[in-house]
């Protein structure tokens, strides 16, 4: 008997990239794709796609896993549950955070949480490095060498006083990323006014968790928005914003990309398919969707809708951060706690890809190409992962294979340990039913086939996300700033 051409087939489904959807069987040999056409000769293992789309895995860049929060309460997931629930969920990469806090080591922080994923992820995965204590030995010798050695993203906090950078220790992280090559992700809200507006509403008697969604004033997001940016073009260093939220949000990052900032932008299901109504349930409910920055409003969804379809958002993360509706998370101060003592996030990772198929996909909001696009291709792309986010030769077998037509019934059932699902009690059309991580099978017909601890970790070069633009502001110009040279 001859050798099969290939490890395995997936014969006859229709292909999506970001930019093609098309009729072609997929080849396969040891993890990686390395033919696409028709016909193609019989593989070991044959998957049967007729009828189905296949995509390239899903890539979520905004995952806190396994992580002690700012106030000292752990996430409600390890690396096993966090990307087993990412897996039956389409999801094939993720990026989470080592997170630094105060007084800690940079790079023992590192090496701690390598260890972690080491033993429990399904999934790839890399790490933003999250610097909570930007001292001298964080900033000028662990930074720099664990960007080097393959951490090209830096995650910075505005507000929180746990974890916050004030504007100076900002400027020090940004220069820092900026001359070891990486690209900086920021939680941008101005801290003092989340302050002053939480600490009033609390003080009137606004302790509810629907208050949260006014203690998160969106004028907190816009000033934080033009700080960073302004910072950003100081020091020509590009910078990616997390879950951005609001239509103002939204036009400042537009209006600055229009004039040559280097920034990248991504948000989040809950802010395009939820609003603030979510957090009025009766008595405690409400705190299951407590989350930050805040849902909004209907006018703020279409405008971040508007923004994916021209481009000045580029990707969609799930933000997964979650805590259990029980002593041990969101009612970790008793059963009626007020909105500030309510741990902040919601599990994401699952239902990041069905809730935006369905609404982009099923409902036709922006179409297939866009969505491989927002939650595939252009994460993998802007943070630089090896061989992920597109079905292209030579590209990692990571691939999802999709029934457009089959409705389900969200319940609270997802395969994470936070015990709800923020979505439970809507209908939608397309789910993720047999999906691939380097070639080989890790779920199917509703079975998890993969081990704790097979995911792998990606280092990444520094890419096109992370180099500055070369334009350099007055300050930093020698020939404008008397011959000072400040890089």
């Amino acid at each position: 008997m001859p050798t099969p051409a290939y490890d395995i087939v997936i014969r006859g489904g229709t292909l999506a990239t970001a930019t093609d959807v098309f009729k072609a069987d997929l080849g396969i040999q040891a993890g990686r794709i390395t033919a696409i056409g028709l016909d193609l000769p019989t593989g070991a293992q044959e998957i049967d796609a007729k009828g189905k789309l296949v995509l390239p895995g899903g890539v979520d860049t905004h995952c806190h896993i396994e992580q002690l929060s700012g106030s000292g309460l752990m996430s409600a997931d390890n690396f096993e549950t966090a990307t087993r629930s990412a897996a039956f969920g389409g999801t094939t990469s993720v990026i989470s955070f080592a997170a630094q806090h105060r007084g800690a080591n940079l790079a023992s922080v590192v090496e701690d949480y390598a260890a972690l994923a080491r033993k429990g992820a399904i999934i790839d995965y890399a790490f933003h490095l999250m610097v909570a204590n930007p001292d001298e030995q964080t900033v000028a010798q662990d930074l720099p060498a664990l960007i080097r050695a393959g951490h090209r993203s830096v995650k910075v906090f505005m507000t929180y006083d746990a974890v916050q950078v004030d504007d100076g220790q900002l400027l020090d992280v940004l220069m820092a990323a900026r001359s070891a090559g990486a690209l900086v992700c920021v939680h941008a809200e101005n801290h003092g006014l989340l302050k002053w507006m939480g600490e009033r509403l609390m003080k009137r008697g606004y302790t509810a968790p629907k208050y949260h969604s006014i203690s998160h004033p969106q004028a907190a997001e816009v000033e934080a928005f033009h700080r960073l940016i302004a910072f950003s073009e100081l020091l020509d260093q590009p910078i990616c914003i997390f879950h951005v939220s609001t239509a103002e949000g939204a036009r400042v990052i537009r209006e600055a990309r229009g004039r040559g900032v280097k920034i990248y932008a991504e948000t989040c299901p809950h802010y395009l398919l939820m609003t603030a109504a979510e957090l009025d349930k009766p008595g405690i409910e409400g705190a299951k969707w407590v989350c930050s920055p805040p849902q909004r409003g209907s006018n703020d969804q279409e405008a971040l809708w508007q923004a994916l379809a021209l481009g000045d958002l580029q990707i969609l993360s799930s933000d997964h951060a979650p805590y259990r509706f029980d002593e041990t998370g969101k009612l970790k101060y008793g059963p009626n706690p007020g909105f500030k003592q309510i741990a902040n996030g919601m599990p994401g990772l699952e239902m990041r890809l069905p809730v935006l198929f369905d609404a982009m996909v099923s409902q036709g909001r922006l179409g297939l190409k866009k969505f491989v696009e927002l939650t595939s291709t252009a994460p993998a792309r802007i943070y630089d992962l090896p061989g992920k986010g597109s079905l292209a030769i030579g590209m990692d077998a990571d691939i999802t294979i999709w029934d457009a037509d089959r409705k389900v019934a969200l319940a609270d059932n997802l395969h994470d340990n936070t015990g709800y699902n923020p979505f439970a009690g809507r209908t939608i059309t397309g789910w993720p039913e047999t999906v691939l991580r380097r070639g080989e099978v890790v779920v199917t017909q509703g079975t998890l086939k993969a081990q704790p601890g097979s995911g792998r970790l990606m280092l990444r070069e520094a890419g096109e996300a992370t180099r500055p633009t070369g334009t350099l502001s007055p300050e930093f110009d020698p020939a404008r700033n008397f011959g000072a040279k400040l890089y």
